[in-house]
């Protein structure tokens, strides 16, 4: 990535959607005011309440999965919506992924851009302060942050995080997306293994939690397959880096600084990869991030 700066760099925020109506207006018009966005799309995925209309009141631009087809297939529709509209004459807009469910609190995701407009990294992801009221005991965080690392040496506050401002040659790099609850660790690897630098950013979002009743715990079970299954397709496929290569990277990194394994992924005949890079960006509360 070049690291000047793209004054006329446009955004587009992508929110997959199931039966938010009561939150999804207000997400959608939080986005509309974050900079540099002029494109918000919504992509209904088989909701059975009025999303799809609230969202275009709001001012989004909507598409409507007839049945539900998980988020990553979401995903993947709001970018191809994004790809028919971006201007022939100029840079492909960024792609913003906001979930649904952020309310008000999603205009704190414009601290996701300016890292990617200036070239610090190719993925900047949101990590949120601790939310009250979670349930569960990290399982989850601590299964995806472990094989995260392990295929690329990188160990993020927020494996799980949704929120992701990304260039277009980043998200390429991770089509087609991992399914289900497993999109967001899945993306990860992807982009790190292809040679991209990613970065983490605090922001102050919020979002509904799943407590500790039954539903809480169906929600966590089914989200701790979807990771796992993610995990061992890529586990398969062998889309790693060589612990060899990425060592110096994962030396030296920190929380909130960019980090990049390599620039060439790991192959059978691998060859030789340019030197990890880190810059540094947005160091305060980095430890009390990871530990929450």
């Amino acid at each position: 990535m070049s690291p000047a700066k793209r004054p006329d760099q446009r955004v587009a925020v992508i929110i997959p959607a199931k039966d938010e109506a009561q939150r999804i207006a207000a997400t959608v018009r939080a986005c509309r005011s974050i900079p540099r966005v002029d494109l918000v799309v919504v992509v209904d995925d088989g909701s059975t309440d009025g999303t799809q209309d609230h969202a275009r009141a709001a001012g989004a631009v909507t598409v409507r999965h007839s049945v539900s087809r998980g988020k990553a297939s979401a995903m993947e529709t709001g970018a191809s919506v994004v790809g028919m509209r971006d201007y022939v004459d100029g840079p492909a807009r960024l792609l913003l992924f906001i979930d649904a469910d952020l309310g008000d609190s999603a205009a704190s995701c414009s601290e996701l851009v300016p890292p990617v407009i200036d070239g610090v990294a190719d993925m900047a992801i949101a990590a949120p302060p601790r939310q009250a009221g979670a349930g569960g005991r990290g399982r989850v965080v601590r299964a995806a942050r472990a094989a995260i690392a392990r295929a690329t040496g990188w160990e993020p506050v927020a494996p799980l995080s949704g929120q992701r401002c990304l260039s277009r040659e980043a998200y390429e790099a991770a089509v087609p997306l991992a399914e289900g609850w497993g999109v967001e660790v899945g993306l990860s690897i992807d982009v790190l293994v292809a040679g991209f630098a990613v970065i983490e950013v605090p922001c102050d979002i919020t979002h509904r939690v799943t407590g500790n009743d039954r539903a809480g715990t169906l929600h966590r079970a089914a989200q701790y397959k979807d990771v796992v299954r993610a995990i061992a397709y890529r586990r398969f496929r062998r889309q790693r880096v060589a612990s060899s290569l990425y060592e110096s990277a994962a030396e030296q990194q920190s929380p909130f600084h960019a980090y990049r394994a390599l620039a060439t992924a790991e192959t059978d005949d691998a060859g030789p990869a340019e030197s990890a890079q880190q810059t540094p960006q947005h160091t305060e509360a980095a430890q009390e991030a990871r530990r929450s």
